[in-house]
């Protein structure tokens, strides 16, 4: 008889022992429990990523809804601040057309006012150089009253 029989009977008298002692229900059922954890594990893992999965999916339509409300605002600001510089432009222009007339009339204002000053001074002028020659070519008391006469007349034809 040989070691290797010894040690194959050893062997098989060892697991009847183990048998009849009930460890193999222990080691089954130890096994059994380990695998039901880990069964709930790996179901509760599975949960979890997909609870992950769905808020990931509502954060990215959220994230994309923002994206698109910011683009929306963009564009609207875009628009507002064209709208509100073609408005500046606008009033800018009217204001300028509006100093442009208030100065023109002005300057022709002002034409009127030198032209009629002028004219004025002209008339004054003549006024007196008509009545130095009239005083000097006529004489006389009727020649005093003609010379007023036509002094008259010639101021108010000039003015």
């Amino acid at each position: 008889m040989d070691a290797a029989f010894w040690v194959a009977v050893a062997f098989v008298v060892f697991v009847g022992v183990l048998w009849y002692l009930g460890a193999f229900k222990t080691l089954i059922s130890s096994l059994d429990n380990r695998a039901e954890a880990i069964r709930k594990e790996l179901e509760e893992a599975k949960a979890l990523r997909e609870e992950a999965q769905r808020v990931f999916l509502e954060y990215q339509k959220k994230f994309s809804a923002a994206e698109h409300e910011v683009d929306e605002i963009i564009a609207r600001a875009k628009s507002e601040a064209a709208r509100y510089s073609a408005e500046v432009e606008a009033e800018f222009n009217s204001f300028m057309t509006r100093r442009r007339a208030m100065a023109e009339k002005r300057i022709a204002q002002a034409e009127a006012s030198a032209m009629a000053e002028v004219r004025a001074t002209a008339a004054d002028a003549a006024v007196k150089a008509s009545e130095i020659i009239m005083r000097q070519t006529v004489v006389g008391s009727a020649a005093e009253q003609l010379i007023e006469q036509d002094l008259v007349e010639v101021r108010r034809e000039l003015r």
